[in-house]
Protein backbone atom coordinates (compact mmCIF):
# COMPACT_ATOMS: atom_id res chain seq x y z
CA UNK A 1 0.00 0.00 0.00
CA UNK A 2 1.60 3.25 -1.17
CA UNK A 3 1.83 6.09 1.32
CA UNK A 4 1.52 9.67 0.10
CA UNK A 5 4.43 11.47 1.83
CA UNK A 6 2.66 14.84 1.75
CA UNK A 7 -0.51 13.44 3.32
CA UNK A 8 1.53 11.56 5.90
CA UNK A 9 3.43 14.72 6.84
CA UNK A 10 0.18 16.66 7.11
CA UNK A 11 -1.23 14.03 9.48
CA UNK A 12 1.99 13.94 11.50
CA UNK A 13 1.93 17.72 11.90
CA UNK A 14 -1.68 17.57 13.04
CA UNK A 15 -0.87 14.86 15.57
CA UNK A 16 2.01 16.86 17.03
CA UNK A 17 -0.34 19.80 17.50
CA UNK A 18 -3.02 17.63 19.07
CA UNK A 19 -0.51 15.99 21.41
CA UNK A 20 0.65 19.43 22.52
CA UNK A 21 -2.94 20.35 23.40
CA UNK A 22 -3.45 17.06 25.24
CA UNK A 23 -0.19 17.33 27.16
CA UNK A 24 -0.95 20.94 28.07
CA UNK A 25 -4.52 20.50 29.26
CA UNK A 26 -3.51 19.92 32.86
CA UNK A 27 -1.32 23.03 32.75
CA UNK A 28 -4.36 25.16 31.96
CA UNK A 29 -6.02 23.84 35.12
CA UNK A 30 -2.88 24.58 37.14
CA UNK A 31 -2.77 28.15 35.83
CA UNK A 32 -6.47 28.66 36.49
CA UNK A 33 -6.51 27.23 40.00
CA UNK A 34 -3.34 28.99 41.17
CA UNK A 35 -4.37 32.33 39.67
CA UNK A 36 -1.33 32.48 37.38
CA UNK A 37 -3.31 33.71 34.37
CA UNK A 38 -5.27 36.22 36.42
CA UNK A 39 -2.18 37.63 38.08
CA UNK A 40 -0.33 37.98 34.80
CA UNK A 41 -3.33 39.69 33.19
CA UNK A 42 -4.04 42.01 36.12
CA UNK A 43 -0.50 42.96 37.14
CA UNK A 44 1.35 43.07 33.86
CA UNK A 45 4.55 41.46 32.54
CA UNK A 46 6.56 39.33 34.93
CA UNK A 47 9.63 37.17 35.16
CA UNK A 48 9.11 33.66 36.53
CA UNK A 49 10.39 34.84 39.90
CA UNK A 50 8.05 37.85 39.96
CA UNK A 51 5.00 35.78 39.03
CA UNK A 52 5.89 33.16 41.61
CA UNK A 53 6.20 35.87 44.26
CA UNK A 54 2.85 37.40 43.30
CA UNK A 55 1.03 34.04 43.45
CA UNK A 56 2.93 32.46 46.37
CA UNK A 57 4.15 29.60 44.21
CA UNK A 58 7.52 27.95 43.54
CA UNK A 59 9.63 29.71 40.91
CA UNK A 60 11.06 26.62 39.21
CA UNK A 61 7.61 25.23 38.50
CA UNK A 62 6.34 28.62 37.36
CA UNK A 63 9.29 29.02 34.98
CA UNK A 64 8.47 25.75 33.25
CA UNK A 65 4.75 26.55 33.16
CA UNK A 66 5.36 29.94 31.56
CA UNK A 67 7.51 28.44 28.82
CA UNK A 68 4.87 25.82 28.05
CA UNK A 69 2.12 28.43 27.92
CA UNK A 70 4.14 30.70 25.66
CA UNK A 71 4.89 27.78 23.34
CA UNK A 72 1.16 27.11 23.18
CA UNK A 73 0.38 30.74 22.37
CA UNK A 74 -1.74 31.08 25.51
CA UNK A 75 0.58 33.80 26.87
CA UNK A 76 3.30 35.90 25.22
CA UNK A 77 7.03 36.23 25.81
CA UNK A 78 9.22 39.32 25.68
CA UNK A 79 12.52 37.51 25.08
CA UNK A 80 14.68 40.61 25.37
CA UNK A 81 13.26 41.54 28.77
CA UNK A 82 12.95 37.91 29.95
CA UNK A 83 9.34 38.60 30.87
CA UNK A 84 6.00 37.03 30.05
CA UNK A 85 2.73 38.86 29.52
CA UNK A 86 -0.82 38.39 28.24
CA UNK A 87 -2.42 40.23 25.35
CA UNK A 88 -5.98 41.47 25.74
CA UNK A 89 -7.15 38.53 23.65
CA UNK A 90 -5.27 35.98 25.73
CA UNK A 91 -6.58 37.49 28.95
CA UNK A 92 -10.12 37.34 27.61
CA UNK A 93 -9.81 33.60 27.02
CA UNK A 94 -7.84 32.51 30.08
CA UNK A 95 -8.20 35.16 32.80
CA UNK A 96 -11.74 36.53 32.50
CA UNK A 97 -14.41 34.05 33.54
CA UNK A 98 -17.14 36.42 32.31
CA UNK A 99 -15.83 36.27 28.75
CA UNK A 100 -17.96 34.33 26.23
CA UNK A 101 -14.74 32.58 25.14
CA UNK A 102 -13.47 31.68 28.63
CA UNK A 103 -11.60 28.38 28.18
CA UNK A 104 -10.57 26.82 31.53
CA UNK A 105 -14.05 25.42 32.18
CA UNK A 106 -13.76 23.36 29.00
CA UNK A 107 -10.40 22.03 30.15
CA UNK A 108 -12.01 20.96 33.43
CA UNK A 109 -14.55 18.97 31.42
CA UNK A 110 -11.67 17.43 29.46
CA UNK A 111 -9.94 16.46 32.70
CA UNK A 112 -13.07 14.66 33.85
CA UNK A 113 -13.21 12.76 30.55
CA UNK A 114 -9.65 11.52 30.97
CA UNK A 115 -10.18 10.53 34.59
CA UNK A 116 -13.36 8.63 33.70
CA UNK A 117 -11.90 6.81 30.69
CA UNK A 118 -11.82 3.38 32.42
CA UNK A 119 -15.57 3.58 33.09
CA UNK A 120 -16.34 4.59 29.52
CA UNK A 121 -14.08 1.89 28.09
CA UNK A 122 -16.01 -0.71 30.06
CA UNK A 123 -19.30 0.83 28.89
CA UNK A 124 -18.15 0.32 25.29
CA UNK A 125 -17.82 -3.41 26.07
CA UNK A 126 -21.08 -3.81 27.97
CA UNK A 127 -23.35 -1.25 26.34
CA UNK A 128 -24.32 -0.04 29.81
CA UNK A 129 -24.41 3.61 30.76
CA UNK A 130 -22.36 5.81 33.06
CA UNK A 131 -24.62 8.15 35.00
CA UNK A 132 -23.99 11.86 35.31
CA UNK A 133 -23.34 11.53 39.03
CA UNK A 134 -20.78 8.76 38.45
CA UNK A 135 -18.33 11.13 36.77
CA UNK A 136 -15.40 12.89 38.36
CA UNK A 137 -16.51 15.99 40.29
CA UNK A 138 -14.42 18.12 37.96
CA UNK A 139 -17.17 17.66 35.36
CA UNK A 140 -19.88 19.47 37.32
CA UNK A 141 -17.92 22.65 37.98
CA UNK A 142 -16.37 22.57 34.53
CA UNK A 143 -19.74 22.27 32.82
CA UNK A 144 -21.09 25.31 34.64
CA UNK A 145 -17.99 27.37 33.88
CA UNK A 146 -17.98 26.25 30.25
CA UNK A 147 -21.61 27.11 29.50
CA UNK A 148 -22.16 30.15 31.72
CA UNK A 149 -20.17 32.68 29.64
CA UNK A 150 -22.10 31.80 26.50
CA UNK A 151 -25.40 32.02 28.37
CA UNK A 152 -24.36 35.37 29.84
CA UNK A 153 -23.53 36.70 26.38
CA UNK A 154 -26.66 35.45 24.60
CA UNK A 155 -29.54 34.33 26.81
CA UNK A 156 -31.03 37.71 27.73
CA UNK A 157 -29.79 39.73 24.78
CA UNK A 158 -30.78 37.46 21.90
CA UNK A 159 -32.13 34.01 22.79
CA UNK A 160 -35.18 34.99 24.84
CA UNK A 161 -36.05 37.88 22.47
CA UNK A 162 -36.07 35.32 19.63
CA UNK A 163 -38.97 33.49 21.32
CA UNK A 164 -42.34 34.92 20.35
CA UNK A 165 -43.71 37.07 23.19
CA UNK A 166 -41.59 35.51 25.94
CA UNK A 167 -39.53 38.56 26.91
CA UNK A 168 -42.69 40.63 27.46
CA UNK A 169 -44.20 37.89 29.64
CA UNK A 170 -41.08 37.71 31.77
CA UNK A 171 -40.99 41.47 32.17
CA UNK A 172 -44.60 41.49 33.39
CA UNK A 173 -44.05 38.53 35.71
CA UNK A 174 -44.11 34.85 34.76
CA UNK A 175 -43.47 31.43 36.25
CA UNK A 176 -40.41 29.65 34.86
CA UNK A 177 -38.96 26.16 35.29
CA UNK A 178 -35.32 25.53 34.34
CA UNK A 179 -35.11 21.74 33.94
CA UNK A 180 -31.67 20.13 34.12
CA UNK A 181 -30.35 23.34 35.66
CA UNK A 182 -27.04 22.03 37.01
CA UNK A 183 -25.46 24.75 39.12
CA UNK A 184 -28.18 27.20 38.08
CA UNK A 185 -26.26 29.54 35.79
CA UNK A 186 -29.12 29.94 33.31
CA UNK A 187 -31.72 30.17 36.09
CA UNK A 188 -29.95 33.00 37.86
CA UNK A 189 -29.19 34.95 34.69
CA UNK A 190 -32.91 35.02 33.92
CA UNK A 191 -33.81 35.90 37.50
CA UNK A 192 -31.47 38.88 37.50
CA UNK A 193 -32.88 40.15 34.21
CA UNK A 194 -36.56 39.66 35.06
CA UNK A 195 -37.14 40.54 38.73
CA UNK A 196 -40.94 40.29 38.50
CA UNK A 197 -40.83 36.61 37.52
CA UNK A 198 -40.37 33.51 39.66
CA UNK A 199 -37.86 30.81 38.78
CA UNK A 200 -37.45 27.19 39.86
CA UNK A 201 -34.47 25.11 38.83
CA UNK A 202 -34.78 21.32 38.76
CA UNK A 203 -32.01 18.74 38.45
CA UNK A 204 -31.76 15.08 39.38
CA UNK A 205 -28.21 15.54 40.75
CA UNK A 206 -28.50 16.56 44.40
CA UNK A 207 -24.96 17.98 44.75
CA UNK A 208 -25.68 20.33 41.84
CA UNK A 209 -28.94 21.44 43.46
CA UNK A 210 -27.08 22.13 46.72
CA UNK A 211 -24.47 24.19 44.90
CA UNK A 212 -27.07 26.14 42.92
CA UNK A 213 -28.95 26.96 46.14
CA UNK A 214 -25.75 28.25 47.69
CA UNK A 215 -24.91 30.38 44.66
CA UNK A 216 -28.43 31.87 44.54
CA UNK A 217 -28.16 32.82 48.19
CA UNK A 218 -24.77 34.45 47.60
CA UNK A 219 -26.23 36.39 44.63
CA UNK A 220 -29.16 37.70 46.70
CA UNK A 221 -31.71 35.86 44.56
CA UNK A 222 -33.18 33.48 47.12
CA UNK A 223 -36.43 35.48 47.24
CA UNK A 224 -37.39 34.59 43.66
CA UNK A 225 -35.23 31.59 42.78
CA UNK A 226 -35.41 28.15 44.30
CA UNK A 227 -33.87 24.82 43.38
CA UNK A 228 -35.23 21.33 43.92
CA UNK A 229 -34.30 17.78 43.03
CA UNK A 230 -36.52 16.32 40.29
CA UNK A 231 -36.24 14.64 36.93
CA UNK A 232 -37.48 15.97 33.61
CA UNK A 233 -40.36 13.49 33.81
CA UNK A 234 -41.64 14.32 37.29
CA UNK A 235 -40.89 17.97 38.14
CA UNK A 236 -43.99 19.66 39.62
CA UNK A 237 -45.78 22.92 38.85
CA UNK A 238 -47.40 24.88 36.03
CA UNK A 239 -45.36 27.35 34.01
CA UNK A 240 -45.38 30.06 31.36
CA UNK A 241 -41.92 29.01 30.25
CA UNK A 242 -39.93 25.81 30.65
CA UNK A 243 -36.25 25.88 29.69
CA UNK A 244 -33.89 22.98 29.03
CA UNK A 245 -30.34 24.18 28.51
CA UNK A 246 -27.90 21.73 26.92
CA UNK A 247 -29.50 18.73 28.60
CA UNK A 248 -32.27 17.23 26.44
CA UNK A 249 -29.77 15.03 24.60
CA UNK A 250 -28.48 13.69 27.96
CA UNK A 251 -31.89 12.32 28.94
CA UNK A 252 -32.71 8.65 28.70
CA UNK A 253 -36.29 9.31 27.65
CA UNK A 254 -36.45 12.72 25.96
CA UNK A 255 -39.85 11.88 24.44
CA UNK A 256 -41.22 11.19 27.91
CA UNK A 257 -39.60 14.41 29.12
CA UNK A 258 -41.27 16.32 26.28
CA UNK A 259 -44.66 14.88 27.22
CA UNK A 260 -44.18 15.90 30.85
CA UNK A 261 -43.04 19.40 29.90
CA UNK A 262 -46.20 19.73 27.81
CA UNK A 263 -48.32 18.74 30.80
CA UNK A 264 -46.76 21.49 32.94
CA UNK A 265 -47.19 24.35 30.46
CA UNK A 266 -50.01 26.84 30.58
CA UNK A 267 -52.14 26.89 27.38
CA UNK A 268 -50.01 29.67 25.89
CA UNK A 269 -46.77 28.42 27.42
CA UNK A 270 -43.49 27.84 25.57
CA UNK A 271 -40.73 25.27 25.88
CA UNK A 272 -37.28 26.75 25.21
CA UNK A 273 -34.68 24.14 24.29
CA UNK A 274 -31.01 25.05 23.93
CA UNK A 275 -28.86 22.33 22.37
CA UNK A 276 -25.34 22.17 20.94
CA UNK A 277 -25.23 23.41 17.38
CA UNK A 278 -25.47 20.65 14.79
CA UNK A 279 -26.64 20.11 11.25
CA UNK A 280 -28.90 17.19 10.43
CA UNK A 281 -26.27 15.20 8.49
CA UNK A 282 -23.18 13.75 10.19
CA UNK A 283 -20.93 14.79 7.31
CA UNK A 284 -21.87 18.43 7.90
CA UNK A 285 -20.71 18.20 11.52
CA UNK A 286 -17.21 16.90 10.79
CA UNK A 287 -15.45 20.12 11.73
CA UNK A 288 -13.68 21.52 14.84
CA UNK A 289 -16.94 22.32 16.69
CA UNK A 290 -18.39 18.94 15.80
CA UNK A 291 -15.20 17.23 16.90
CA UNK A 292 -15.51 18.80 20.34
CA UNK A 293 -19.20 17.95 20.70
CA UNK A 294 -18.90 14.38 19.36
CA UNK A 295 -16.07 13.78 21.83
CA UNK A 296 -18.13 15.05 24.75
CA UNK A 297 -21.06 13.02 23.49
CA UNK A 298 -18.98 9.84 23.46
CA UNK A 299 -17.54 10.30 26.94
CA UNK A 300 -20.38 12.03 28.80
CA UNK A 301 -23.74 12.50 27.08
CA UNK A 302 -24.37 9.15 25.40
CA UNK A 303 -23.30 7.20 28.53
CA UNK A 304 -25.56 9.44 30.65
CA UNK A 305 -28.56 8.63 28.48
CA UNK A 306 -27.72 4.93 28.40
CA UNK A 307 -27.72 4.91 32.23
CA UNK A 308 -31.39 5.97 32.32
CA UNK A 309 -34.70 4.46 31.33
CA UNK A 310 -35.18 3.97 27.56
CA UNK A 311 -31.61 5.12 26.89
CA UNK A 312 -32.44 6.80 23.57
CA UNK A 313 -28.95 8.37 23.38
CA UNK A 314 -29.68 11.32 21.11
CA UNK A 315 -26.10 12.56 21.39
CA UNK A 316 -24.94 16.16 21.19
CA UNK A 317 -25.17 16.28 17.41
CA UNK A 318 -28.75 15.16 16.92
CA UNK A 319 -29.60 18.18 14.75
CA UNK A 320 -32.87 20.12 14.49
CA UNK A 321 -34.75 17.51 12.43
CA UNK A 322 -34.21 14.71 14.96
CA UNK A 323 -34.85 17.01 17.90
CA UNK A 324 -38.08 18.15 16.30
CA UNK A 325 -39.19 14.53 15.90
CA UNK A 326 -38.59 13.92 19.61
CA UNK A 327 -40.45 17.07 20.65
CA UNK A 328 -43.45 16.32 18.45
CA UNK A 329 -43.52 12.69 19.62
CA UNK A 330 -44.03 14.14 23.10
CA UNK A 331 -47.21 15.91 21.94
CA UNK A 332 -46.06 19.36 20.82
CA UNK A 333 -47.52 20.55 17.53
CA UNK A 334 -45.29 23.53 16.77
CA UNK A 335 -41.49 23.48 16.67
CA UNK A 336 -38.94 25.81 15.14
CA UNK A 337 -35.33 26.94 15.33
CA UNK A 338 -35.69 30.39 16.91
CA UNK A 339 -32.04 31.41 16.57
CA UNK A 340 -28.55 29.94 16.64
CA UNK A 341 -24.88 30.63 17.30
CA UNK A 342 -21.82 28.69 16.11
CA UNK A 343 -22.16 26.65 19.32
CA UNK A 344 -25.90 26.60 20.07
CA UNK A 345 -29.31 25.87 18.61
CA UNK A 346 -32.17 27.70 20.33
CA UNK A 347 -35.43 25.88 19.72
CA UNK A 348 -39.01 26.88 20.47
CA UNK A 349 -41.82 24.36 21.05
CA UNK A 350 -45.51 25.14 21.59
CA UNK A 351 -48.55 22.98 22.37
Amino acid sequence: MAIDPAKFQELANKMVGDMGVAFGAALVLVGDRLGLYRSLAANGPATPDELASRTHTFERYVREWLAAQAAAGYISCDAAAHRYFMTEEQALVFANDESPLFAPGAFEVAAAMVRDEPKITEAFRSGNGVGWGEHDVCLFRGTERFFRPSYAANLISSWIPALDGVAAKLERGASVADVGCGHGASTMLMAKAYPKSQFTGFDFHQPSIDRATELAREAGLADRVRFAKATAKDFPGTYDLVGCFDCLHDMGDPVGAAAHVLSTLKPDGIWMIVEPFASDETAQNLNPVGRMFYSASTMICTPASRAQEVGLALGTQAGPKRLGEVVKAGGFTRFRVATQTPFNLVLEARP
